[in-house]
């Protein structure tokens, strides 16, 4: 934001120019000769000697204290060397008489000297010396000390204070004039800089009226009509409202933007930045338009192209939901026959058919699998899938799961185990999520754990937390695999093991666990298992922490029939 600060004459005696410096110990150096001058003359021809010459010879001393001004300038200096001009007309006025003595006009030489130096304080330090020196120069008349007046020496004195102060006069106005010249040089570069830069500039009045522009306007705003009707008359007529509330926000202090139309080229947009801007007159925003035609386009574009890739996201959800439905009902059919021939309801079968009737059943069910998982990931990532909430005990869901998976561990020979507590777990939650996280992650453990291995289920209520962790002791997943599960169609493991998912299991879990307010997490060693932890929000009551050997352990026999 660019704001202006008129700095006081104080802060330009700090920053003086060095030329100021030279002129000013020049006249401090004239001074000095003069001084000495009539100070050597008048004891020679005038008979001028004891306190008058000493009085004389004081006044030399601020004259060749003003040539250190050339090695050190600034205002503490410049009011130093005033007290050194003070003390020294105190001196003179008290050994010639004051206003009443020869040297009368030396009184007023502090004076002359604060004008010289510029700035109101040096001269307001000068007048208050000047005072002092003709109060102590009236004190030493009245006590009679003072000699008779010489017209010679103070027709001298008379003239070099008048040669000084016009000396000093025309030094301060000429340092006036540096400064003056320095500013408007000042302004000129950063009016140079504005009208340099890409975007345009302007200040504003309240109202919208332009008073100032700086730099090159957008193609589609000229600069002519925003001075001559305001810039609010320039702005497509739907688009001021935008803009006259963008005017309110930099009114108050805070950064104000508007994305407006000009009138003569609805086909063009036009960024504006506001701020505030402090100014003596009055309050005045400053204004930045650049031209965003082509961010517009780029914006535009996008929307347009989010728009399409939402309506064919509707298109593919609509797709998958009538495709599975005319796939579930040729695929139960499949399913129910090739049942029939397995169990020989109608009489025996040769043995290949049977084979083959075992075949077509489980393809089938698979093929029905992936219908479902599909159908739930498409209404997932359409943000279309709504839970169906409602209080339960988790043990149940989990033992219909267990029960579900049961027959697949027991032909594969693998140890099935479910630690569920003795306490009802209940829960708010969508049940059949709840199941299809259980028997998603059951089926995978049993899947990947080869024959003689083991798979595990916990629940268990933590708080405000359903946590359910899903343990095997299976080929486990690599670390770099880990990453990426959780993703749809994302597999972990050999060629041989991918062949037996398709990807969509883990992810539908991870689902609908965040669709319930929690999170998956994986924990594997490669060739050791694996542990799968689901934990969410879902808990009605936190539950007490059971006593020792008070969970109930459910062991699923295996093959063989065993149990433990």
């Amino acid at each position: 934001m660019i704001t202006a600060r008129q700095p006081d004459q104080t802060e330009g005696v700090a920053r003086a120019p060095a030329g100021d410096r030279v002129a000013l110990s020049a006249w401090h150096a004239a001074w000095a000769v003069a001084a000495a001058l009539l100070a050597l003359c008048g004891a020679l021809w005038a008979g001028v000697d004891g306190p008058l010459f000493y009085g004389v010879l004081a006044m030399v001393v601020p004259g060749l204290a003003g040539l250190g001004l050339l090695h050190r300038d600034g205002r503490d200096q410049r009011m130093m060397l005033l007290g050194v001009w003070g003390l020294a007309a105190l001196t003179c006025a008290s050994l010639s008489g004051g206003l009443t003595g020869p040297l009368a006009g030396f009184v007023f030489l502090p004076l002359a000297a604060g004008i010289a130096m510029g700035g109101p304080r040096p001269v307001q330090a000068g007048a208050f010396a000047v005072g002092a020196s003709a109060l102590a120069g009236l004190f030493s008349a009245w006590l009679g000390g003072a000699d008779l007046p010489r017209p010679g020496v103070a027709a001298f004195s008379a003239v070099m204070t008048a040669a000084a102060a016009a000396l000093a006069v025309r030094l301060s106005w000429r340092q006036r004039e540096v400064r003056l010249e320095a500013a408007e040089a000042e302004v000129r570069r950063v009016e140079s800089l504005l009208a340099a830069q890409p975007g345009l500039t302007l200040i504003l009045e309240p109202s919208g009226r332009v008073l100032a522009a700086y730099g090159a306007p957008p193609p589609s705003l000229s600069i002519d009509p925003l001075f001559d009707q305001g810039l609010i008359a320039a702005v497509h007529a739907p688009d001021r409202p935008r803009l006259l509330a963008a005017l309110d926000r930099a009114l108050a202090g805070h950064e104000g933007a508007a994305l407006f139309a000009p009138r003569v080229a609805l086909d063009r947009r036009v960024q504006l930045i506001l701020r505030r801007l402090e100014d003596p007159s009055g309050p005045r925003l400053i204004a930045q338009a650049f031209d965003a035609t082509a961010q517009y386009a780029r914006e535009l574009g996008l929307e347009v192209a989010r728009s399409e890739a939402e309506a064919r996201e509707a298109g593919k959800t609509r797709f998958l939901a009538n495709m599975s439905h005319e796939l579930r009902t040729p695929l139960n059919a499949v399913l129910g026959f090739s049942d029939i021939m397995r169990q020989r309801l109608f009489g025996p079968v040769p043995d290949r058919y049977a084979e083959y009737a075992d075949n077509i059943h489980q393809a089938g069910g698979h093929l029905l699998d992936l219908i479902n998982d599909l159908l739930d990931v498409s209404k997932i990532e359409a943000e279309r899938y709504t839970l169906t909430t409602e209080r339960f005990d988790a043990r149940e869901v989990v033992s219909a799961a267990l029960a579900l998976v049961r027959v697949n561990a027991e032909d594969k020979g693998v140890v099935l185990t479910g630690m569920l507590p003795a306490d009802p777990v209940e829960v708010s939650a969508d049940r059949r999520a709840l199941k299809q996280i259980a028997l998603n992650l059951l089926s995978n453990a049993v899947k990947f754990t080869p024959a003689g291995g083991s798979a595990s289920i916990s629940v268990e209520a933590i708080g405000p937390y359903l946590e359910i962790v899903v343990s095997d002791t299976g080929v486990g997943i690599a670390p770099e695999d880990v990453k990426r599960l959780g993703r749809p169609f994302e597999q972990a493991g050999a060629l041989e093991q991918r062949r037996q998912g398709t990807g969509l299991g883990l992810s539908l879990v991870r689902a609908f666990a965040e669709l319930h307010g929690g999170r998956m997490s994986i924990e594997s060693t490669l060739g050791e298992g694996s542990s799968v932890t689901i934990r969410m929000p879902v808990a009605v009551v936190a539950r007490a922490p059971a006593p020792e050997g008070g969970a109930e352990i459910i062991t699923l026999p295996v093959a063989n029939g065993a149990s433990s």
